[in-house]
C-alpha cells in the first residue's frame, strides 16, 4: 500500500457513483504501489490528453491537496545529530531575541524584529548545518539572499561561531560608532559580512533570479566554473505579493534555473494583519510558480500529523485542512489544544473521533512544516538534486513562534520589540535555555562552552562546508589594465567636415572599443533591454551574441543581413526585453561579481533615461549598498532632445534621483571626448583600482558636429566643469563692456554656444561658455569645501572648483540644461558671493514636437538664454533694461505665454 492512501469520495456531494470512483482510486493506487509515481502520472496524463481530445473540457489547474509535496516514504533522512541541533536552535533563538529586547531597553528603542526569525529560524538552521556552502580556492560559494526582518538570529549565530563579539550584540542598530551591527543586511555597512541587502521587500526574489542566470552566463562563457553553486533565496508570504517578488519567475523557468531556490516563508501574516485570511497563501502561490513552470515544494505539516493523515481512510481530515482558510490557521496558532480540537477538528465528527484519544497538549503539538527539521532537510535535499527548474518550497510556519501568548501568532506580533520578564521567563522555558532565574531581567546572551558538545557539531558543521555564512569578499584577487585614454583617440579629435554624430553613438564607438581589448573585452557585459535599434548597438548582435543557454533553434528573418539577430550559448550580450527591472538586476549581478564570483565583470546598461531611476530607483539604492561598480547609460536623456515622443518618454529629472546615491558619479557630457575622458576614468577607477562607484551618464540621439579635445581640458571634465570657449577680449574686472558667464550641459550646451554668439553680434556682451559635465560632482566638491571649512576655521579656507573657477571671471552667471531647474540650482550656495546666479530648465510635463519647438516651449532654447542674461546684467546695473524689453521683441518671445509648468 502506498504510504498515504488515497481517500476515497464518500464525503464529496458531487459524486454520483462512490463504487465507481472508489474502483478508480484503487486502481490508480495499484500503479503508486508497484510500478512508482512516474508511471502513475504519465497514465493520468494519457487520460487527460484522451478525454480533452474527446471533446471533454479540462480547466487546468495547477494546485495538489493541502499536504506536503514530498511523501513520508519518500523523505531523505537528515545525517546530523537532531538533539543537538535543536539545542542549538534554542541558544541561536534565544540570542536573537535578548538582542532585540536589549536593544530596546534605556534610551536605546530602537526597533528591531523577533517574531521573523522566530518563525523562519529551523529554516535556516538547516541550511546552515547541511546545505549552504561557503566559498573555498576550488569552489565558488553558495549565495543566500536572506529574509532581511531576520537578520537577528543570522548575528545570534554568528555569535555563536564566535565571529561576533557580545559587544557587537549589545550595540545592535547601533552603526554610528562601528561598534555596531546593523538592523538589517546591508554590505555598505558590514563589508565583510553581509552580501545582499534584502529588506527592502520584492528585491531579494528578483536579484536572486537573475543572480542565478548570471553564473549560468559567467560558466557558459568560461569565466568561471560555477558548476554547483546554488543561489537560496528567502522570502515572506507577505513579501510575495510586490511585483518584483513574482515579476521575473517566468523567466527563472523558461531559462531552467535549477541552480535557484527559493524558501517561502509562510507564516501567515505579514505587518498589519492575515497575508490571506479569506484564502489559502500556500495553495495560491504554488499556483503561481507552478503554473510558471517551477517546482514546487510544500511542507505544510510536521512529523506529528504524519500519523493522522495515515489513518485518514476517507479523506475527512483532508477536507478539513482543505476548507480551512488561513484566518482561522492563524487563529488556532494564538489560543491552545483545547481551542483546536473545539473550532478545528470540532467540525467534523469524523475528525473530532480521530484526535479522541489524543490530549489538548497533543493537539497542540501538531506541528507546521516549517518548523519541523525532518521535514526541512527531506525537502532541502529533494530541491538540491533537481534538475531543469528552479525549486520553490513553500514551508507553512508561525510568526512568533516560541514567543507564547503575548506574540504566537498574533496580529501585532511583527512590531513586538519589548518583553516583560514573565514574557522572557516563558521563552526561556521553552527553549530550555541555561539562564537562572536572578538574571532573567537582564536577559543575557548565552553561549555553551568551547568544548561543549555543541559548541563542537557547530563549528565541525560549518568546516565541513568550507567556513561560515554569510561572509563578503571586498576586493577580486585578480587585477586588470585599464586601457589608456589614447586607445580612443577616434572620440577625443572633432568629427571630419561635414559628420554629425550623437553622444549615443559615441558610446556605442567606446564601448566597441573597450570590447575589442584582449584584456578586459570578454569581461564586458552589454545589458539592452530591447532597445539596441534605437541606440544604435544592433551591430553588435552579430559580432557578440546575445547570451542563450539553447542557442538558437531557429533561423532569425534578418539572417541575410549583416546585422542579424544572433543568439548563441556562449553570447556576449544580455538582453532583457522590455524589462528595466530585470535589466537592472543583471546590472547588479554583474556590477558586483568582484565579490560574490571573485570576477571582475564590467557592465555596461543602457536604457531610455525616462525609464531608468524612475522605474527602477530601489534597485539602483541597492546597487549602492553593495558596492555596485559598472555603467548605467540613460539615452535620449533630457526633456527636449527626444522629440517627437512625449510625456511619459522625456526625462528632466534623472540626474536628482542619481545625485542622491553616495556612490553613484554621474555625468551630462555633450560631446564625444568627454564622454571617452569620463569613461576611461570611471574604468580606471572600477576595474584598475577596485574602488566602490558606479557610473550614470545621459546621452543623447541628437546628431551634430563634434568639438575635439584640448589639452589641459581632462581634470575640468572630470570635475565638473571647465571653460569651453572664451567671449569676446575687452572686459574684465575693469568691464568694459558686459560680461557674463554661461553655464551649459547635455542637449543645451549647444543652445548656450548659440546664445554666446547671440550676445556678441546683437548685443555687445561677452560671454564664457562653460561646459557643466556634473552639476552633481560640483556640488559634491562644493559641500566637501564647505564642511572643511565649517569644522576648520582657523584653517586656510578651502575653495570648491566651481569657486576656484568662477571666482577669477566676472559678471552674473547663468546656467541652463535639459533638466528641471533644481537640477543646476543644486550648486548656487557655492557660487562666488555677491554673483547672481540664473537658472533656466524645463520644469512641467514633456510632450510631442520638434526639438526647436520643445526648447522655446521649456525656455531654455538660445534665445531665452540670451535674455537671461541679459536680464541678469541688467538687474546687476551693467545694462539698461530697455535692451531686455528689445531682446524680447527682436526674438519674438510671446511676454504672455503661460509658465510651461501649469500647461
Amino acid at each position: 500500500m502506498s504510504a498515504l492512501p488515497i481517500p476515497t469520495a464518500a464525503n464529496d456531494p458531487d459524486d454520483h457513483d462512490v463504487l465507481e470512483t472508489q474502483e478508480w482510486l484503487d486502481a490508480l493506487a495499484t500503479v503508486l504501489d508497484r510500478e512508482g509515481p512516474q508511471r502513475a502520472h504519465y497514465l493520468l496524463e494519457k487520460l487527460i490528453d484522451k478525454a480533452r481530445r474527446s471533446g471533454a473540457y479540462f480547466p487546468f489547474s495547477p494546485n495538489t491537496a493541502y499536504i506536503n509535496t514530498i511523501p513520508v516514504h519518500l523523505e531523505e533522512k537528515s545525517p546530523g545529530d537532531p538533539a543537538l541541533e535543536e539545542r542549538i536552535r534554542s541558544f541561536v533563538r534565544w540570542n536573537a531575541m535578548a538582542m532585540v529586547v536589549r536593544a530596546n531597553r534605556g534610551e536605546g528603542d530602537l526597533g528591531g524584529h523577533i517574531a521573523s526569525y522566530a518563525s523562519v529560524g529551523t529554516l535556516m538552521e538547516i541550511g546552515f548545518n547541511h546545505f549552504w556552502r561557503a566559498p573555498t580556492p576550488d569552489f565558488g560559494g553558495d549565495l543566500i539572499y536572506i529574509q532581511g526582518h531576520s537578520a537577528p538570529g543570522i548575528y545570534a549565530r554568528a555569535f555563536l561561531e564566535g565571529r561576533l563579539t557580545e559587544e557587537q550584540l549589545l550595540n545592535f542598530r547601533r552603526d554610528v560608532d562601528g561598534k555596531g551591527i546593523t538592523s538589517y543586511p546591508h554590505p555598505k555597512l558590514m563589508p565583510d559580512f553581509w552580501q545582499f541587502p534584502t529588506v527592502s521587500m520584492g528585491l531579494g526574489p528578483i536579484q536572486a533570479i537573475y543572480q542565478a542566470r548570471f553564473l549560468k552566463y559567467l560558466h557558459a562563457r568560461g569565466i568561471a566554473n560555477t558548476e554547483g553553486r546554488r543561489v537560496w533565496c528567502f522570502c515572506g508570504d507577505g513579501e510575495m505579493d510586490e511585483p518584483e517578488s513574482l515579476g521575473a519567475i517566468g523567466m527563472a523557468a523558461r531559462e531552467k534555473l535549477d541552480n535557484l531556490i527559493f524558501v517561502v516563508n509562510c507564516n501567515l501574516q505579514r505587518l498589519d494583519g492575515p497575508v490571506r485570511g479569506n484564502g489559502k497563501i500556500v495553495q495560491e502561490l504554488e499556483g503561481d510558480f507552478r503554473g510558471a513552470g517551477w517546482n514546487v515544494l510544500k511542507v505544510i505539516w510536521g512529523s506529528y500529523w504524519d500519523p493522522l493523515l495515515a489513518r485518514d481512510k476517507d479523506g475527512w481530515l483532508l477536507r478539513l485542512m482543505e476548507e480551512t482558510v488561513d484566518g482561522e490557521y492563524q487563529n488556532f496558532k494564538a489560543n491552545d489544544g483545547a481551542f483546536v480540537r473545539k473550532h478545528f477538528f470540532g467540525k467534523f465528527p469524523q475528525t473530532l473521533e480521530m484526535v479522541s484519544r489524543m490530549t489538548d497538549a497533543d493537539i497542540w503539538r501538531l506541528n507546521r512544516g516549517g518548523h519541523d527539521p525532518h521535514k526541512i532537510y527531506a525537502a532541502y535535499a529533494a530541491a538540491s538534486r533537481h534538475l531543469g527548474q528552479p525549486t520553490v518550497i513553500l514551508a507553512k510556519t508561525v510568526k512568533g513562534y516560541g514567543m507564547g501568548k503575548i506574540g504566537e501568532g498574533k496580529n501585532p506580533t511583527h512590531q513586538l520589540k519589548k518583553l516583560d520578564t514573565e514574557a522572557v521567563r516563558e521563552f526561556r522555558d521553552r527553549f530550555n535555555i541555561p539562564v537562572p532565574d536572578a538574571l532573567l531581567d537582564e536577559v543575557p546572551f548565552f553561549k555553551p562552552a568551547e568544548h561543549s558538545p555543541e559548541n563542537k557539531y557547530l563549528q565541525e558543521r560549518r568546516r565541513a562546508l568550507g567556513g561560515s555564512l554569510p561572509q563578503r569578499r571586498r576586493r577580486a584577487t585578480e587585477s586588470f589594465a585599464v586601457p589608456p585614454l589614447a586607445t580612443f583617440q577616434a572620440l577625443l579629435e572633432p568629427t571630419a567636415e561635414g559628420r554629425e554624430i550623437s553622444t549615443t553613438q559615441s558610446f556605442v564607438r567606446f564601448l566597441t572599443q573597450v570590447v575589442r581589448d584582449k584584456t578586459i573585452g570578454p569581461r564586458v557585459v552589454p545589458i539592452i533591454p530591447d532597445e539596441a535599434r534605437t541606440f544604435g548597438m544592433e551591430g553588435m548582435f552579430r559580432q557578440l551574441g546575445i547570451f542563450s543557454q539553447t542557442g538558437q533553434l531557429y533561423e532569425p528573418v534578418d539572417r541575410d543581413q549583416v546585422m542579424y539577430y544572433r543568439e548563441d550559448k556562449q553570447g556576449q550580450i544580455l538582453e532583457e526585453g522590455i524589462n528595466e527591472a530585470g535589466a537592472m538586476a543583471d546590472w547588479i549581478a554583474a556590477a558586483t561579481s568582484y565579490s560574490t564570483n571573485d570576477r571582475i565583470m564590467i557592465p555596461f546598461y543602457i536604457f531610455y533615461s525616462m525609464f531608468g531611476f524612475q522605474r527602477i530607483g530601489d534597485l539602483a539604492w541597492a546597487a549602492g549598498d553593495m558596492q555596485a561598480r559598472g555603467f548605467l547609460l540613460g539615452a535620449t536623456s533630457g526633456r527636449t532632445t527626444l522629440n517627437g515622443e512625449g510625456l511619459q518618454h522625456q526625462d528632466g529629472h534623472s540626474h536628482l534621483v542619481s545625485a542622491t546615491i553616495p556612490n553613484c558619479v554621474s555625468y551630462d557630457p555633450t560631446f564625444a571626448y568627454e564622454l571617452a575622458v569620463i569613461m576611461q576614468h570611471g574604468l580606471q577607477r572600477m576595474v584598475g583600482e577596485q574602488e566602490n562607484v558606479w557610473y550614470y551618464l545621459t546621452v543623447m540621439n541628437e546628431n551634430y558636429p563634434h568639438p575635439g579635445l584640448k589639452k589641459g581640458q581632462e581634470q575640468g571634465i572630470l570635475k565638473g566643469m571647465y571653460r569651453l570657449r572664451e567671449g569676446l577680449a575687452g572686459s574684465g574686472m575693469g568691464r568694459s563692456i558686459a560680461r557674463v558667464q554661461l553655464l551649459g550641459s547635455g542637449a543645451i550646451l549647444r543652445e548656450v554656444l548659440a546664445a554666446q554668439e547671440l550676445l556678441e553680434q546683437d548685443w555687445n556682451v561677452a560671454g564664457d561658455v562653460w561646459s557643466a559635465t556634473s552639476f552633481t560632482e560640483l556640488r559634491r566638491d562644493g559641500i566637501d569645501a564647505e564642511r572643511f571649512n565649517l569644522l576648520h576655521p582657523l584653517d586656510k579656507p578651502r575653495k570648491s572648483w566651481l569657486q576656484e573657477n568662477l571666482e577669477q571671471t566676472v559678471g552674473p552667471i547663468v546656467a541652463a540644461t535639459d533638466y528641471v531647474r533644481l537640477f543646476a540650482d543644486q550648486i548656487r550656495p557655492f557660487v562666488p558671493r555677491g554673483r547672481d546666479y540664473r537658472v533656466l530648465g524645463t520644469d512641467g510635463f514633456g510632450r510631442s514636437d520638434t526639438r526647436a519647438k520643445l526648447r522655446e516651449f521649456f525656455e531654455v532654447n538660445r534665445y531665452y538664454v540670451t535674455i537671461a542674461a541679459l536680464k541678469a546684467l541688467a538687474d546687476d546695473g551693467a545694462l539698461p533694461l530697455q535692451k531686455v524689453a528689445d531682446a524680447i521683441k527682436k526674438y519674438q518671445i510671446d511676454a504672455n505665454k503661460p509658465n510651461p509648468v501649469t500647461v
